[in-house]
């Protein structure tokens, strides 16, 4: 708003312009990176939810646990149709989510792994072989509150939320852990991450690489291996 008034000044000096401040800067959420035995227990808890013999606990197990192995957005993950799923080569197609991109992902992965979903595309099978897509008990398709609120309520369940707090560990979060951890690991393997770095962009959808490169600052061992590295890098052998 406050460009659109400085153009308008422009034709008409009496436009008032903003004095910058007056609204607080946006920040973004710092992510919280799950441990492992984190997203087993809430996987684990999640087959544990009512009723016993029906959908809903398929359900929220397959879809935390999907977003977990790829890094899928909520709202895609949520948005799959039985058409998008190729069970055969385990690959999901993501249509035109946001910024109007459509992208494959690969649902092969073997990490994180949990005691009840060896791999994405396995638990990605069972379900698709029961439903077309993520729909709700009742039928239709899943809505954005009903799943936090179970999120919310197994994070309480296994102690990553205490009961009445508002903020703590969120869905988002599985993304941003799937970037962070595909980060560590080419580091830890010594690849050139420069390089690699668009890669991992394309695969989770970001519009500009830009988006990615704030996954590095994310994270404190993310920024301890890229200053070994950089160290490495500027040795000097006697």
């Amino acid at each position: 708003m406050r460009g659109f008034a400085r153009h308008l000044a422009n034709f008409d000096p009496r436009t008032e312009v903003s004095p910058v401040g007056i609204l607080p800067g946006w920040k973004r959420a710092k992510p919280y990176v799950y441990a492992d035995a984190e997203i087993d227990a809430l996987l684990t808890a999640a087959l544990a939810l009512p009723p016993a013999d029906g959908l809903r606990r398929w359900t929220y197990h397959t879809l935390f646990g999907l977003i977990a192995v790829t890094g899928m957005r909520i709202s895609e993950a949520m948005g799959l149709e039985r058409d998008d799923v190729d069970l055969y080569a385990g690959v999901l197609t993501v249509r035109l989510t946001k910024f109007g991109k459509s992208r494959l992902v690969p649902c092969i992965r073997r990490e994180p792994r949990c005691a009840t979903t060896p791999t994405g595309a396995t638990r990605c099978s069972d379900h698709a072989a029961a439903r077309p897509s993520f729909v709700a008990e009742q039928g239709g398709r899943l809505l954005h509150q009903y799943v936090h609120r179970v999120f919310w309520r197994l994070s309480r369940e296994i102690g990553l939320r205490r009961p009445g707090d508002y903020t703590g560990p969120r869905v988002h979060d599985f993304r941003h852990r799937f970037a962070i951890r595909t980060l560590l690991d080419w580091y830890r393997e010594g690849k050139d991450v420069e390089q690699q770095l668009l890669v991992l962009s394309t695969y989770l959808g970001h519009a500009c690489v830009r988006d990615t490169y704030w996954y590095l600052s994310a994270c404190p061992e993310l920024m301890e291996e890229a200053a070994r590295r950089l160290d490495r890098r500027w040795e000097v052998t006697p």
